[in-house]
């Protein structure tokens, strides 16, 4: 009976350590008026605190850690929540999560979490007998679930007419990853590479002349009255990012808090996307009465409707095989999402397809 009741104490005190222990510290590197703060971590949180005994110390604008120092700061114990853990912004370290950034067609926020959710739980074996999830997060210790994509990245500009190839012939454009780098370059642009946040100076001052960034995005950079034209009608890529603990601090959850941040996690990115697809059209609206100019891609010419499409087809290739060339399965992981963006109803550029199709 001793025995007996030595184990139901110790069992009592396994299910009742998180909730006794202090607040996770969840951080995020920009402002309540991002739509990956006010409109993702904070009702995550809010639902945690509501449907569980878990409570949180909330972080905002980088006041505890800045974008890109979330891996370092989850691994040293700073913070026990990432959210959002920026993925672009550790280069190198996760190399296949740059596979959302690619060019797309007819593609919205909704649609690329969904194909995000459904790749990071795909079965499907990329190399190593590791899958997507496996590779990019198991293998680092790390647990994760996607945010709400970024809406569609646009090419916008302070100004400057994009009517032909020539218009963009090495004008400095903001890059905001490797990805954008890669097709900027394709553009024949002259990427400058830098975060949003630190970009508005750049733009103000005309040392860059445009940018690759979501319309739904500028609202949280102030940029509403600095971009006054922009490309749309072809997607340069959507930025995702994971909402992240360590495998410690997953373990030390029970069963219950487990399961409910699960599907807590998959609901709020899914409300979270609705949400910037829904900013995406205010803001578009909001700033084309106040002179904003914005062009869809059958309105250009078909000189350079034929060079954006070609360019965005060059930029799968160059990524897939720069995975390759430094040992990751970039060819398996493009042709999944590939896959994964068809069946939600966007798709992909034609000669990316028909280079995919290759043995």
């Amino acid at each position: 009976m001793r025995m007996v009741r030595l184990l139901l104490v110790m069992t009592l005190t396994a299910m009742t350590a998180v909730s006794a222990a202090a607040p996770l510290r969840i951080s995020a590197g920009m402002g309540q008026q991002h739509f990956w703060v006010g409109q993702h971590m904070d009702p995550f949180v809010d639902t945690m605190e509501k449907e569980t005994d878990l409570s949180f110390v909330r972080f905002y604008s980088g006041s505890l850690v800045t974008p890109g120092r979330e891996w370092d700061a989850l691994k040293t114990g700073t913070i026990s929540v990432a959210a959002p853990l920026l993925a672009p912004y550790h280069e190198g370290s996760f190399p296949l999560s740059d596979v959302t950034q690619l060019p797309t067609l007819n593609t919205t926020s909704v649609m690329v979490t969904k194909a995000l959710q459904t790749l990071m739980d795909s079965d499907r074996e990329l190399a190593d007998g590791k899958t997507f999830y496996q590779y990019e997060l198991g293998s680092k210790g790390l647990r994760g679930w996607p945010l709400g994509a970024t809406s569609a990245y646009s090419l916008s500009t302070i100004g400057r007419v994009l009517d032909s190839p020539d218009d963009l012939e090495g004008a400095p454009i903001r890059a905001g990853s490797a990805l954008h780098t890669i097709l900027l370059q394709e553009l024949g642009a002259t990427p400058v590479t830098m975060t949003s946040a630190d970009s508005y100076e750049a733009l103000s001052r005309k040392t860059v002349i445009g940018t690759i960034l979501s319309v739904a995005d500028w609202p949280s950079y102030s940029f509403e009255d600095l971009l006054k034209y922009s490309i749309t009608g072809i997607s340069m890529g959507h930025w995702e990012s994971y909402l992240a603990v360590t495998d410690e601090t997953w373990n030390g959850l029970t069963d219950q808090q487990r399961a409910t941040w699960d599907r807590v996690a998959r609901q709020v990115a899914l409300d979270n996307a609705a949400h910037i697809d829904q900013q995406e059209e205010a803001v578009r609206a909001r700033t084309q009465k106040a002179g904003a100019t914005f062009v869809e891609l059958n309105e250009l010419s078909d000189d350079m409707a034929g060079h954006l499409q070609d360019a965005a087809s060059r930029t799968w290739i160059r990524w897939i095989e720069q995975m390759e060339e430094a040992g990751h399965p970039g060819k398996a992981t493009a042709r999944l999402w590939a896959e994964l963006i068809e069946e939600q109803g966007g798709t992909i550029p034609p000669s990316a397809a028909d280079y995919l199709e290759q043995d």
